[in-house]
């Protein structure tokens, strides 16, 4: 597996590719979206419905239950908690979201997410006179900073983990949500109670482990509709954080892809870099951190980062699950030959496509 060192920080490049040598297909490279033709239905073509309708029906007859680890831990967080408390929960335990739940009503209520201290330092940055109270602001209080600010409230959505996994991935895609709590009900009290949260990413490497059909997933990206390859948002090295906090709000993104003056890909910014940025100064020098450029920024990633996941529009679909298979990973920046940016990749979209593609084909190929 190849790893080449990025600008700014320790992090390498990682191509799905690697795990699956020589079988990109020798085509010219082109546009990343399908073609408009249709040609004729080819064996490859079959494979690939006979790969997606394997996973669907895999997803359907598992519930959320399946996908925990035999041991796991859980931290939730009341409504009630103080904000840098909780910011001091989450990076203790090395998780970036958590379950909440509110004590006085018995129930839960929410997901705090990595967008939830972004919304707050929106707000703060934008409203510099209310710092002054910062250290009083609880948790209960995020959905006053949601409407000052203008953005999408808290994630709400939730499944009982019994119900089919599925079910679970099609509530995540209507709400655009990444993880989605599992909520049941406690037999002698009635009353709800958070079991685990489940990830886009723990599915989809649920499915990679389980489902050898992804091996049939054999089409390249650049015959997919798979992936996102015009308007992206990018950055330099010498952007100010703040812009690119500004970028993942107002886009409600997640990474920002950093760039140097040709245009090739050094490093992607993400939104939980955010976490370790503020830890040391956000009831303190907040604005001194948030005014450091990207490359200092991403110099204070900690030294077990994954590193930056690409592939090309040449790479096939089963290559990328090989990849999840084996590693943990959240998006893949699409590259060319030189490294320079062509789309972004999110599991996400991996999601939607294996879930919807196809779909009404499916009892034809019963």
């Amino acid at each position: 597996m190849a790893s080449v060192p990025a600008a700014g920080g320790h992090e390498g490049f990682v191509q799905p590719s690697s795990y699956l040598p020589n079988l990109r297909p020798g085509r010219p490279r082109g546009q990343s979206r399908g073609m408009n033709s249709r040609p004729p239905i080819t064996a490859v073509d079959r494979d690939q419905r006979k790969g997606l309708k394997s996973i669907r029906d895999f997803l359907k007859v598992r519930t959320s239950y399946d996908v925990l680890p035999l041991s796991f831990r859980l931290i939730v967080l009341d409504t009630s908690l103080l904000v840098k408390k909780s910011l001091a929960t989450l990076i203790q335990n090395g998780i970036v979201s958590a379950p909440l739940w509110d004590s006085k009503t018995s129930t839960f209520a929410g997901l705090l997410t990595t967008s939830d201290y972004i919304n707050v330092i929106q707000y703060y940055w934008q409203n510099p006179e209310a710092l002054s109270r910062i250290d009083q602001f609880r948790l209960n209080s995020l959905r006053d900073i949601e409407k000052a600010i203008g953005v999408a409230p808290i994630e709400t959505v939730s499944i009982h983990p019994l119900r089919p996994l599925y079910e679970a991935c099609r509530r995540m895609l209507e709400s655009r949500a990444r993880r989605i709590p599992l909520v049941d009900i406690d037999d002698e009290t009635k009353r709800a109670m958070v079991v685990s949260v489940v990830t886009q990413y723990r599915i989809l490497k649920f499915v990679a482990v389980n489902v050898t059909e992804t091996q049939l997933l054999r089409k390249p990206l650049r015959h997919l509709n798979l992936g996102t390859y015009k308007n992206l948002e990018t950055a330099k090295m010498e952007t100010p954080v703040i812009e690119v906090i500004h970028q993942l709000v107002q886009y409600n993104i997640s990474s920002v892809p950093i760039l140097n003056s040709d245009g090739v890909v050094v490093n992607v910014f993400e939104a939980v870099d955010v976490i370790t940025l503020i830890k040391g100064g956000i009831y303190g020098g907040i604005y001194d951190e948030l005014n450091l450029s990207v490359g200092e920024a991403l110099q204070k990633r900690s030294d077990d980062f994954p590193g930056i996941y690409t592939c090309s529009i040449d790479d096939r679909l089963d290559a990328i699950f090989d990849t999840i298979r084996k590693s943990r990973v959240h998006r893949f920046v699409v590259i060319d030959e030189e490294n320079r940016l062509v789309g972004m990749l999110t599991l996400s979209d991996i999601l939607e496509y294996i879930l919807l593609e196809g779909e009404g084909d499916d009892a034809r190929l019963e």
